[in-house]
């Protein structure tokens, strides 16, 4: 027993251990899911309307017409961008050579060449087209056979025709690119204020917008505080719900324990009260036995007694079976229990239970201070906050790229005025001149309509000679135009295609492929009044090129711009001492779990006796020895019976009556005393029974329960103080979540909307787009469109006059030939017909 007691508690604190810590492991798998992630912040833009829409041109059909006229602008000039020449003409104009310009501007010199003489050839052929109009022959004279003559003007209507579908396409695409041209010119030039306006308080509205960014810190101030509210409850249940089931089954264990504490007892003492009466009975018993014993020894020895020798031997029994003075002592145990239990297990249960559940409720209370530290902590504002828009510098250029801006801005709009009004003078020319080339092509269709309509209509001679006349006049109303539109249209198409041709060779393409920021960039090529990058302000290592780069990646103003003092963002935004004050505030967190000592001194009294009481060492054997012996070796109801049927077959009467004297004698002891004893031996019987079976378990539960009691005493305050401190590190995670989105907010509402130079790359970015791809392109579609339909408009007069002359012969013949068909039997000769 002793060996096993010793073996008992090594066993009892490994399995408590296991216990603590499989729970602790599903503790830990739970880790923060009674607070949950951090609720996701909306925070109010502090950046001013500063952006702008960033312009891109919508891709259509016209993006491959665009290109094709790139290709030709391309071809026209092939020299690059003349930095040479664009510095002396900024620098010194009187300098400029004009064998330069020439030189450089050889490809449009070729362009005008052609269009000089284009503007001198086609008028002076007009000219002398109407000179020899008067006269019939202007177109020749027929020659051929009829069939012959068919193929060739077949061939001169198919020319004409096609020539015409081409100028229908030209002058359609015209038309298209003019009203593009007119739709974004007026829109382009409202945008360039705009874009000027939203450049001006690039920097000087930066401290304003931080300190609107510094304000919005109380967003996660406030939930952090709603936060704090509930955060000891939290706290309290989260050790409630992981304790509960190790105290719930340590309470039930003492309860359990408790009543089978009771049990035993009651049964101790039964038994000892038992015991006691037995043995005084026994005396008592013993005594009477021994008279009765002694009185039948002398009646059944006497010679008359009949048939006694049987009985006599039933007599000599008539003595005591079980002595109870044998049994083993319990004084001993009975001592070590005195006044056992002292304590209400039942009630002390019931009372550590309540006092547990209430944990939720209690922790609040025990942390109301701290808590009330915790809100002041986290009401103060990060010092790096408060100084977030004090710290950020003054930029040297700030009032001088203010006012050039604003100059720039109101000069630019007069100008632009201008621009929409000559855009408007252009718009309508070109309109009227399209109208004119539209004109041309429904001459060409309608004469060529009715020309052929006319060499068709076999059946009314007359009827033919109308419609032949008529598509001759038609055809010839288009060459007139023709020849008068000309000359206009040469002067349109080459001062638009001197202005656009240039403006996308020498401003867009340089533009596009950084030649222009190299420019820029290369020190003397400006006048020093127009040095970008004083005006700027730019840090002295980093050129516009790599400025404009740099922006449009999305860097701050401090890495680009020359700035009176460095500014470090990082630094502002450093929260580490903020956090590191929450984190010791929280550490001050406890929960006082002294209260929760799960077994009263009582109890644990009553334990310790029990468990030094012996009561399991008891030998119960020795009782249950005594107790399977009968009370009285011989049957007292037997032997009273015998000598009540040996009394009447005596033959003596006084032998007879005295044998029945002793045999009612024998009867009213069994009755007074063998009855009682035996009943009192069926109860030690139940109890020495109920405590062998009980009592050594008992203490070995005992002993486990006071091993886990003492052992959850330290463990308790132990691991409720290791959940707390896990639940406040899952709050503080929580509520770091809030200021970290908050921080990473400000990160990208400074660096990428409010102190970012991304507006200056934008505007640049939506300059380029307004100039090239809104203007120019649709510019120099419209009068490369435009010279198509005044370049095809030669082989349509040559297709037009030639065609012309083949609906003559056919009218001259049916003219000279209708008096003769109305003469009967008449046969014509075959004769040369003369226009």
């Amino acid at each position: 027993m002793a060996h096993t007691r010793g073996l008992l508690a090594p066993l009892v604190g490994l399995s408590l251990g296991l216990v603590l810590a499989l729970s602790l492991r599903e503790a830990q798998a739970v880790e923060c899911g009674s607070l949950g992630p951090a609720a996701r912040l909306t925070f109010a833009p502090a950046a001013r309307d500063r952006w702008l829409a960033p312009r891109v041109r919508t891709p259509g059909p016209l993006n491959h017409l665009y290109s094709t006229v790139r290709r030709f602008l391309s071809a026209v000039q092939l020299n690059p961008f003349p930095a040479e020449l664009v510095r002396a003409l900024l620098n010194e104009p009187a300098s400029v050579k004009v064998d330069e310009v020439v030189q450089y501007e050889a490809g449009y010199m070729v362009c005008t060449v052609i269009a000089g003489l284009y503007l001198l050839l086609v008028p002076a052929a007009g000219l002398c087209f109407c000179c020899c109009r008067g006269c019939w022959r202007f177109a020749g004279r027929v020659k051929t056979e009829p069939k012959e003559m068919a193929c060739e003007r077949g061939t001169l209507m198919t020319f004409l025709l096609l020539t015409t579908l081409v100028l229908l396409i030209g002058v359609v695409c015209a038309f298209v690119t003019n009203q593009h041209v007119h739709e974004q010119m007026g829109p382009s030039a409202e945008a360039v204020p705009e874009i000027l306006l939203s450049l001006r308080g690039l920097v000087s509205d930066v401290p304003q917008e931080l300190q609107v960014v510094a304000q919005q810190f109380s967003l996660p101030q406030k939930l952090v505080l709603k936060d704090l509210d509930g955060v000891a409850t939290i706290i309290g249940s989260m050790i409630h719900t992981q304790l509960r089931s190790t105290v719930y089954e340590m309470l039930a264990s003492l309860l359990s324990l408790g009543q089978a504490l009771q049990v035993s007892i009651d049964n101790l003492r039964v038994l000892n009260i038992t015991l006691v009466e037995l043995q005084k009975g026994q005396q008592d018993l013993d005594q009477d036995l021994r008279v009765h014993r002694e009185r039948l020894y002398d009646l059944l020895q006497e010679p008359s007694c009949q048939g006694c020798s049987e009985t006599l031997s039933w007599a000599q029994g008539l003595e005591l079976g079980a002595d109870f003075s044998q049994v083993p002592h319990i004084d001993n145990v009975l001592h070590h229990l005195k006044g056992v239990p002292e304590a209400n297990f039942s009630s002390m249960v019931q009372e550590k239970n309540s006092t547990f559940n209430a944990l939720p409720v209690l922790a609040p209370l025990q942390m109301a201070d701290v808590i009330k530290e915790l809100k002041k902590a986290v009401a103060q504002q990060p010092r790096g906050l408060e100084t977030l828009a004090e710290t950020f510098p003054n930029w040297e250029a700030a009032s001088r790229w203010s006012q050039v801006l604003e100059k720039v801005e109101n000069s630019s709009r007069p100008y632009l005025k201008e621009v929409q009004r000559y855009e408007k003078y252009r718009w309508i020319a070109g309109c009227m001149l399209c109208s004119v080339v539209l004109l041309v092509v429904v001459c060409n269709l309608v004469g060529l309509n009715l020309g052929i309509w006319g060499l068709s209509a076999q059946e009314d001679p007359s009827h033919l000679q109308a419609k032949g006349r008529t598509g001759v006049r038609i055809l010839m109303v288009g060459v007139g135009i023709s020849f008068l539109v000309a000359a206009p249209l040469i002067l349109l198409v080459f001062s638009t295609f001197l202005v656009g041709g240039n403006l996308q060779t020498l401003v867009c393409r340089s533009w596009e492929n950084g030649e222009l920021y190299e420019f820029v960039d290369t020190p003397g090529n400006l006048p020093s009044s127009m040095n970008l990058s004083h005006l700027l302000g730019l840090k002295k290592n980093i050129s516009i090129l790599l400025a404009y780069q740099q922006c449009r990646k999305g860097a701050p103003l401090w890495k680009v711009l020359q700035l009176n003092d460095s500014y470090d963002l990082e630094t502002n935004l450093d929260m580490s001492q903020y956090m590191a004050n929450l984190e010791q505030e929280l550490q001050n967190l406890k929960v006082n779990m002294e209260s929760l000592d799960l077994l009263s001194p009582a109890g644990h009294r009553d334990l310790k006796a029990l468990q030094s009481s012996g009561l399991g060492n008891i030998h119960y054997p020795g009782f249950l020895i005594q107790i399977q012996k009968p009370v009285v070796n011989t049957s007292v109801e037997k032997l009273a019976h015998e000598l009540e049927g040996l009394a009447q077959s005596q033959s003596s009467y006084l032998l007879g009556e005295q044998l029945q004297e002793e045999a009612q004698g024998l009867r009213n002891l069994y009755q007074e005393k063998v009855l009682p004893q035996q009943s009192l031996v069926a109860k030690l019987n139940i109890s020495v029974k109920a405590l062998a079976f009980s009592a050594p378990n008992l203490q070995l539960e005992t002993s486990g329960v006071l091993d886990k009691v003492t052992h959850l005493k330290g463990e308790l305050p132990a691991w409720a103080t290791h959940i707390l401190r896990n639940e406040s590190e899952c709050f503080l995670s929580r509520e770091m979540g809030y200021f970290s989105q908050y921080v990473n907010w400000v990160r990208e509402e400074v660096t990428q909307r409010i102190a970012t130079c991304q507006p200056l790359s934008g505007a640049l970015d939506n300059g380029r787009v307004i100039l090239c791809d809104m203007i120019a392109d649709p510019w120099n579609a419209f009068w490369f469109c435009l010279a198509w339909c005044t370049f095809f408009l030669v082989p349509s007069i040559i297709f037009a006059i030639k065609t012309c002359k083949y609906f003559h012969p056919i009218w001259k013949r049916l003219s000279s030939s209708s008096s003769e068909e109305t003469q009967l039997f008449h046969i014509p000769r075959v004769t040369s017909l003369k226009l």
